[in-house]
């Protein structure tokens, strides 16, 4: 007796389904895995983020000392361009200025081959 053959065209796509389904899952899962590892390992990733973090926040500080500083400087300059007293002291202090009518006198110290000698 003859064997009939029922051709079913769908019946082979529907053998090669799970291998399919199953090749893509891990292929899906292979490209989750490698960008994982990217987010956590890799200079550009989570890592990245916090080490930009830090240097975002020392900066800040930084500035913050920056900013005191400058307000500091801006006063000086306000005083000595407002007052003859701070310009005064600054140069008394910098420069040893001594005013007309003053005497100054050094206590200190000498160097003891000057004071053998009789320099």
């Amino acid at each position: 007796m003859p064997r009939t053959v029922n051709f079913d065209p769908d019946a082979t796509l529907k053998d090669k389904r799970p291998l399919l389904r199953r090749v893509f899952l891990t292929g899906l899962a292979a490209a989750l895995l490698v960008l994982q590892v990217r987010l956590w390992v890799s200079d550009d990733g989570f890592s990245g983020v916090v080490a930009t973090r830090d240097r975002v926040e020392a900066q800040r500080l930084e500035n913050a000392e920056l900013r005191q500083r400058n307000r500091r400087l801006a006063a000086e300059v306000k005083d000595l361009k407002r007052g003859y007293t701070a310009l005064e002291e600054r140069a008394r202090a910098d420069l040893g200025l001594i005013a007309p009518n003053e005497m100054l006198y050094v206590i200190g110290s000498t160097n003891p081959a000057q004071v053998e000698s009789g320099r």
